[in-house]
């Protein structure tokens, strides 16, 4: 254990270590590992801290710990629930504890803990007859055969408690305790410490290894970095998804607002640029959410009308709400040739798969293209997008978080489609809600192709796939695309025709379905979708 008195000497690689928990406790107490401020407090129930302590009681792995040795300052607790701990002290670089926040926690409270608050989730004794962790609702001394948790640190006072249990004849219950006592101080977890990198590099190690509990990102990273008694980062992101919520958006991921409140202050889209925020006073960062707040809203009345998506859950990619967000912060009116460069952005950029690989380099040149736009320098946000052939609508499966499964929702959505069966108009609303995929069919059955052997992943190729609700999906069952759409056509050919046209099935689409023709129908459907998506793209 390292001298909290001496200042901390700087690492550079990843160094592992085994240590004994109660010494890590101690060290967040004493404040030579320090607990960022990622959550507003001590979150976990009074049961997840029982079954922790019994999992040490047992042996049982616990998990790793991972520590950060930085120079950089970040806003740390003070107490553990009601449990006072150390202030950080002025020289850095110090530890901070990035995971196992929730663990380390719980045993340094259970074990240091010397409040007054019968109710505190530290108030923890353990029960030598049933071999159980309890919680108390009294400070009043328990009776003998239990033992509060906070004894375990005073060797001298928790074996007095033994030589009770022993003087009372109480040898099991002694052995018990003893047990007990040897298993807090031997019990070990492996720690790694990474050295004093910048926090665009430990941002996503913090990401991919802290994989307990509530998951943290660089946003929990940053609130901690820089939060103050009048600014909470993570509460502002929260209202402003909040504000987003009555038109459905208000699942948009912290992260990608945390890169317009970056933007919406001077700086840029990367993380290296998010980590400058830090620098800056409280009422410049209140100030950049609240741009943050009004482009976001924008953004949300342009997708929800102009692109018809009811909810963030059907925008094919999180960052292009983040580009758009910054777009109407900078241009709060558009001209009517603007709205139209927007909407081209807006499908370009999807069919293309844009943003399904948007580096730093690729942030920069896209916030350059918004700067130029909204000064009215350029005419296009950005003109270079990859055009698609008609193939990818016949190679790509329809899965629920594919963005080009998305894409197709949303292009059918121009057309007002109707289902097969019924010829009624679909409510696009509860389609597009895409939690719910019931509205979305196979138009060849499934078992129909399995019986045909077709691969499964083409069997639910993106150009087989329309509006259909259930229960028509019922009545077509397992039929061939011939025998059902013969007898849709024989029953009313010009509602059928015109249901069909809503889903883009053009004639030849039509006629090689007709067939049982699978390939045929699915390369004139894909050619179908393309011609509709190239319209819209205005490419």
């Amino acid at each position: 254990m390292s001298d909290a008195s001496e200042p901390v000497k700087p690492i550079k690689d990843p160094q592992p270590s085994v240590d004994r928990i109660d010494d890590l406790a101690n060290r967040i107490l004493t404040g030579d590992i320090y607990l960022p401020k990622f959550q507003r407090e001590f979150v976990w129930e009074k049961a997840q801290v029982l079954e922790l302590l019994d999992s040490v009681a047992r042996n049982y792995p616990i998990g790793s710990v991972l520590l950060w040795q930085s120079r950089q300052e970040l806003r740390s607790e003070s107490r553990i629930a009601d449990m006072e701990i150390a202030q950080p002290k002025p020289d850095y670089p110090v530890n901070y504890l990035l995971d196992g926040q929730q663990r380390l926690s719980s045993i340094c409270g259970a074990l240091h803990w010397k409040g007054t608050d019968p109710k505190s989730p530290w108030n923890v004794v353990y029960d030598l007859r049933k071999k159980i962790f309890m919680h108390l609702e009294t400070t009043d001394s328990p009776p003998l055969h239990q033992i509060r948790l906070n004894r375990l640190p005073d060797p001298a006072a928790f074996f007095q408690h033994v030589a009770l249990l022993d003087a009372e004849g109480d040898k099991d219950l002694a052995l018990n305790a003893k047990e007990l006592f040897n298993r807090f101080k031997d019990y070990k977890v492996a720690t790694v410490t990474l050295g004093d990198m910048p926090l665009g590099d430990v941002a996503p190690i913090f990401e991919r290894i802290n994989s307990t509990g509530t998951r943290l990102t660089v946003v929990d990273l940053m609130r901690a970095a820089t939060w103050s008694p009048d600014f909470d980062l993570v509460d502002s992101i929260d209202a402003i998804r909040q504000s987003l919520a009555a038109k459905g958006f208000d699942g948009i991921e912290r992260k990608a607002i945390l890169r317009n409140v970056s933007a919406s202050v001077g700086g840029a889209f990367t993380v290296e640029s998010i980590d400058d925020l830090r620098k800056l006073s409280s009422d410049a960062l209140k100030a950049g959410a609240q741009d943050t707040e009004l482009g976001y809203k924008r953004a949300v009345d342009f997708l929800s009308t102009h692109i018809k998506a009811p909810t963030d859950a059907i925008v094919p990619y999180t960052n292009q709400v983040v580009v758009l967000a910054d777009v109407l912060r900078r241009l709060p009116t558009p001209s009517a040739a603007q709205w139209q460069a927007i909407e081209r952005w807006f499908w370009r950029s999807s069919i293309s798969g844009y943003f399904s690989g948007w580096n730093s380099g690729m942030m920069g040149n896209d916030l350059a293209a918004v700067s130029d736009f909204a000064s009215g320098k350029a005419a296009d946000l950005f003109a270079e997008f990859a055009q698609p052939d008609a193939s990818i609508w016949r190679s790509r499966a329809f899965r629920g978080n594919n963005a080009h499964s998305k894409i197709l929702a949303l292009i059918l959505v121009y057309q007002g489609p109707k289902d097969l069966v019924t010829g009624v108009s679909v409510d696009v609303d509860k389609a597009l809600a895409w939690e719910n995929s019931k509205e979305f069919h196979h138009f060849f059955p499934q078992a129909f192709l399995k019986s045909q052997g077709v691969n499964p992943t083409k069997i639910s190729a993106l150009a087989n796939m329309v509006y259909l609700s259930s229960a028509s999906n019922k009545k077509i069952s397992d039929r061939s695309p011939a025998e059902y759409l013969g007898e849709l056509l024989a029953a009313d050919e010009k509602r059928t025709r015109e249901a069909l046209a809503s889903n883009l099935i053009d004639d030849a689409a039509l006629a090689a379905a007709l067939n049982n023709d699978y390939e045929g129908f699915l390369t004139a459907r894909s050619n179908t979708l393309k011609q509709r998506a190239d319209a819209l793209a205005v490419w």
